[in-house]
Parts: C-alpha cells; sequence; structure tokens
C-alpha cells in the first residue's frame, strides 16, 4: 500500500514531528518521507482530508465480537471492519464466544479469521476452562498460540485459591491475568446501580460493595502472589483509591475504566432503555468525578469501549432478562473528544497497549504506518447510520459527539470511511 498523506497534524509525544502539520510518505505499508510539502512524482495515491489529523493507532483493550457461535451479533470480519472504520489499528478480543476460547486451536482459529485484515486482533484466552471458574485452561499453550491475557469476561473468579494459582503460574511466563471485580454473593440480582433510582424505579440494585470487596480480595492475592494482574472495567470511587494504593505500594496492577461509566449515570435507567443496561452498572455522578480523577493521576491505565453487540432478541425485552452489553467502539473518539482535550482523548485510547504487549512505533521515518486518521473538530449526533456493527445496541444513541474518524493505515492497508 503506497499513501501521501497531504497536511495532516501529528499528534504522537514521541515523534519529532508532533504538533507539525506535515506531509507523511508511505511505501509499501512504511513512512519513507516526512516533510512540510512532498512532490509525487510517483503518482502515488494522495489523501487530502479536512483538517486531517494522525496519531499511533488506537488499542481497545476489551471488545467482544460473537463468532464462533453467535454470528448474528457479529462477525470476526464485521467486527474488525468496524474496528477500522471507529479509527483503531488493535483490539483484544473477549473470550465469550461458544466454544469459549479457552484452549491452543480457539486461538488460532480467531487469529487465523483476522488474517489480512488492516486491524490486528489479539486474542485474549479464558482463564478457566469453559469460563466456568473451576478449573484453569491451558494457559501456556494458548499464549503460545498467541493470547495476549487471560480472563473469564464479566464473570468473577470466586474461588480465591484458584485467583492465587493462576497469578502464581502466570507469573512463570510473564502472563497477564484478568480478574473481573464483582462479588457474586454480593451483587446477587442486582440489574443497575444500588441507589435512589434503583430503589425508586423498583430494579433491584448492585452496590459498589460488590466490586469493591472483590478488588480488595484480589489485590491481597496479588501482594502474596507477586503475579501480573488486571482489572478490567472498575467504576466506583472506592475502586479508585484501592487500586491507587496498590499502585503506591508498587504492586503490578492495572486497570481499566469502560467510556460510558465515564459519561452517564444510572439516572438514564429510569427509561427502562436496556441499552443503559451494562456491566458493571452505572453509577452516580460522584463516582463518575473519582473515575475521571483517577484516569488523570495515571491510577486508572485506559480506557475501552467495552464493545459488546447483543442481538436484539436478547436488548428489546424486559429490563430483567435483558442481556448485558453495548456497542462502544463507533462513538469511542467522538465521545471522548467531546469530554476531554483531542491529545488527552488519544492519550487514553492508546496507552494502553505495552501493558498488554501490544507493539507501539512513534510517527517517524522508517517505522512501520499504525496510524489512526481523524478530525478533532465538528460535532454531530450519535445515531444508528453511524453504526457499523451487525447488532445496535448502542448506550450512547443520540448523545452529541465531537469530531470526526476518517480511518486507519495499518498492515500495510488504508481503509477509510
Amino acid at each position: 500500500m503506497n499513501a501521501l498523506l497531504k497536511s495532516a497534524t501529528i499528534i504522537d509525544p514521541k515523534s519529532d514531528f508532533h504538533n507539525q502539520t506535515v506531509d507523511i510518505l508511505i511505501e509499501n505499508g512504511v513512512i519513507t518521507e516526512i516533510s512540510k510539502t512532498l512532490k509525487n512524482p510517483k503518482s502515488i495515491q494522495e489523501i487530502d482530508l479536512k483538517n486531517l489529523h494522525v496519531s499511533q493507532g488506537w488499542f481497545d483493550s476489551s471488545v467482544s465480537f460473537g463468532e464462533p457461535g453467535y454470528e448474528e451479533r457479529e462477525t470476526i470480519e464485521n467486527g474488525l471492519k468496524t474496528a477500522a472504520l471507529s479509527g483503531f489499528t488493535s483490539v483484544a478480543l473477549n473470550p465469550n464466544t461458544n466454544p469459549v476460547i479457552d484452549c491452543n486451536s480457539d486461538v488460532s482459529f480467531v487469529k487465523a479469521k483476522a488474517e489480512k485484515h488492516a486491524v490486528n486482533l489479539y486474542p485474549i484466552g479464558a482463564l478457566t476452562k469453559e469460563s466456568k471458574g473451576v478449573d484453569l485452561a491451558e494457559l501456556f499453550d494458548m499464549k503460545n498460540a498467541g493470547a495476549i491475557a487471560f480472563g473469564d469476561y464479566e464473570k468473577p473468579i470466586e474461588n480465591p485459591n484458584l485467583l492465587k494459582i493462576a497469578l502464581q503460574y502466570a507469573s512463570n511466563f510473564d502472563g497477564l491475568v484478568l480478574s473481573f471485580p464483582q462479588e457474586n454473593k454480593i451483587s446477587g440480582k442486582g440489574v443497575m446501580n444500588e441507589q435512589f433510582t434503583s430503589t425508586s424505579i423498583g430494579l433491584k440494585g448492585n452496590p459498589n460493595m460488590a466490586e469493591e470487596l472483590q478488588i480488595s480480595r484480589d489485590l491481597f492475592l496479588l501482594e502474596y502472589t507477586e503475579g501480573k494482574l488486571h482489572i478490567p472495567t472498575i467504576s466506583t470511587a472506592k475502586s479508585v483509591e484501592l487500586i491507587r494504593e496498590a499502585k503506591r505500594k508498587k504492586l503490578n496492577v492495572s486497570c481499566s475504566v469502560a467510556i460510558h461509566n465515564l459519561i452517564i449515570t444510572d439516572e438514564s435507567l429510569t427509561t427502562f432503555n436496556t441499552n443503559f443496561k451494562v456491566l458493571p452498572p452505572l453509577r452516580t455522578k460522584e463516582d463518575i468525578s473519582a473515575l475521571i480523577d483517577g484516569l488523570k493521576d495515571g491510577t486508572i491505565d485506559m480506557v475501552t469501549s467495552n464493545h459488546n453487540p447483543i442481538d436484539i432478541e436478547h436488548k428489546k425485552i424486559e429490563f430483567d432478562f435483558a442481556k448485558y452489553g453495548t456497542l462502544g467502539l463507533e462513538s469511542a473518539f467522538g465521545i471522548l473528544n467531546s469530554h476531554f482535550s483531542t491529545k488527552k482523548t488519544i492519550d487514553y485510547l492508546t496507552k494502553g497497549k505495552n501493558r498488554f504487549g501490544v507493539t507501539s512505533q512513534a510517527i517517524a521515518i522508517g517505522n512501520k504506518a499504525d496510524l489512526s486518521l481523524f478530525n478533532p473538530n465538528g460535532t454531530q449526533k450519535f445515531t444508528k447510520d453511524a453504526i457499523k456493527s451487525t447488532s445496535k445496541n448502542a448506550i450512547f444513541l443520540g448523545y452529541e459527539t465531537k469530531g470526526k474518524v476518517y480511518g486507519i493505515v495499518a498492515n500495510n492497508k488504508l481503509i477509510l470511511n
């Protein structure tokens, strides 16, 4: 793939051209020239887009595509196309498939389905067999097949000894263990945040304590084992405090927050719209404020869309019985960019790479082109027309977004909206 990006403003603190508007020549997928103005004697395809900005390719640490087993929700092919058109060059795929991704051949299958796509797909292997929380899965075999981490998607490890053993075993090969922060005996049948809103509308509540107890336990086990732990999608103020203290103690822990948990409160559930049924549940303004503070001071390591397509049969039903999950890839940049500066937005969308072992290269001559292309300006409402996924369960429908994603350059391919 050859292309000449014209008048592109580079947003990359690791690049010598940070904050500069330049032309970028890409030949065979490699950046060969960067200069204020470049001629085009070879008649290479020119990409001349309004207010074009480029950054290192964005990474999402938690996406679900359904395939294999739930192709009616999303296929890997369409999921990767959606990711590309949403500006992401790399995604970590959750193992909530059928069968669950819990062995070498399962990891190899999803990687093979993603070959020759512009977006890099990095499988997360299940931590336990069939994600049932009873026996450890084949972690080392999955690591050798290409799994970058191990966790049971949105299923907590109820047996503390099992998590202890997993942390100890994975440390032998620098494996990253994910532990979903929820104590099921406390959360019970709660379907939303336990607070004033849940009481007023008559839905069962899932209290903050269910998350915080589990995180406290997991951090205690982490300190004992000296393992490597990632806590996905935290949602409460106390959770931020717990992880902040653990980092002060130099524990090897990281965490993420879902974008919707940074923006939307539990008060939105008064409409009983099942698109707002997510796990962890939407919390309060006080929790959101603490999460944003944690993001700004580095306690929270990354944001995720927690993209989880759910077919209409499992969403357009009574709230108690609807499945948890929302789309998030398509709205991720526009929502973040409308609440944070563009530079912060790009930072939040790229800083998870190192933790998950995803290659990160500065925008520099001689490096492979792994770029997200976007315009940070302009506002519009997020509508169904913007959804590229097969499913349509988007929590941010009707929300104001800022900026426009043009596409990506990655793996020697150019994908544009």
